[in-house]
């Protein structure tokens, strides 16, 4: 399949927004709580995607509304309030790089409580791929400037985040992508509002110039790095296919690494090793043979990369 230069540029863009989230969080962090952290980006994001959410709601059937309620919760709304909690004692550059752990959880679950067959490869990247996590905080977490118990915060959050991609696989794989999402976000926009009225933002925020650069890292943070970059990967992903998507896995912890550096966050070479350690993890997951990957991008298996990598992205 030839790629455009448009596609290259759409991924690009996608590598930057979703990389660049983490240092966005932790200039909201200057201003606000984590919840209201959480919650102003929830529902940001949430009140945008429901201009067609509300609709879309209708046509979903009945029986899988349990399942999009449980896959909002996983993908979406939880991980929303895990991420600015963790990083009020993680760096940007580390959240970064242990959100790029999903696929690893992806088929740890997928093995265990969907009976996924998995390969030699893919459990050697696991073991890889751990090994770099537990090097990171392991090392930094309990010597460096994370705190130990705050990173494992972000390694429940990229849990979830699997466990959701599975969901969605294997529960609402019916649903197109588009139509899913937009509702996902729309059934927890009450919640985020109601968690925002009482995590006392509007008793609290007085319209001083720290706050208003804090909310606007916010804003963009919801609009741009939630809900328009979900709309450019789901385009992406059905002009391209899985194999030339899933780029985004790697491209997005350097960017993370590379505004952890801008701002005077302290890289050292535990870091850079863990780094590396994780993307080799990942990308034996990630290997299939020539078949297989020639079926990835043409058949059903689509939905299940869009759903993967879209909800890792928070």
């Amino acid at each position: 399949m030839k790629i455009s230069l448009q596609n290259w540029l759409i991924l690009l863009l996608l590598s930057l927004t979703w990389g660049s989230s983490f240092i966005l969080i932790k200039q909201g962090l200057v201003s606000f709580s984590p919840f209201q952290v959480g919650a102003l980006r929830m529902t940001i994001a949430a009140g945008f995607l429901s201009i067609w959410g509300f609709r879309n709601l209708t046509t979903i059937p009945k029986y899988k509304l349990k399942w999009v309620i449980i896959a909002g919760a996983n993908g979406n709304f939880i991980p929303m309030f895990l991420f600015p909690i963790a990083q009020t004692r993680v760096s940007s550059s580390m959240a970064g790089i242990l959100d790029s752990l999903v696929p690893i959880f992806v088929l740890l679950f997928g093995s265990l409580f969907f009976r996924q067959k998995t390969l030699i490869n893919q459990v050697l990247g696991a073991i890889v791929g751990f090994i770099g996590a537990v090097l990171l905080i392991g090392f930094d977490g309990l010597n460096g400037e994370n705190s130990f118990w705050h990173c494992l915060l972000i390694i429940l959050a990229t849990a979830m985040y699997g466990m959701n991609s599975l969901i969605i696989t294997n529960k609402l794989y019916d649903i197109p992508p588009f139509r899913l999402s937009t509702s996902l976000f729309t059934i927890w926009l009450f919640p985020a509002l109601i968690i925002l009225f009482f995590s006392g933002f509007f008793e609290n925020f007085v319209g001083t110039q720290v706050q208003w650069r804090s909310l606007g890292y916010v804003v963009i943070l919801g609009f741009i790095g939630t809900a328009l970059a979900m709309m450019l990967f789901y385009r992406l992903i059905q002009s391209t296919g899985a194999i030339f998507a899933s780029m985004v896995t790697y491209l997005m912890p350097v960017v993370s690494v590379f505004w952890g550096i801008m701002v005077g966050e302290n890289i050292t070479w535990i870091h850079l090793i863990g780094f590396v350690l994780i993307l080799v993890g990942v990308n034996l997951i990630q290997l299939k043979n020539a078949k297989n990957q020639l079926n990835s991008c043409f058949e059903s298996s689509n939905h299940t990369a869009i759903n993967e990598e879209f909800q890792s992205k928070g």
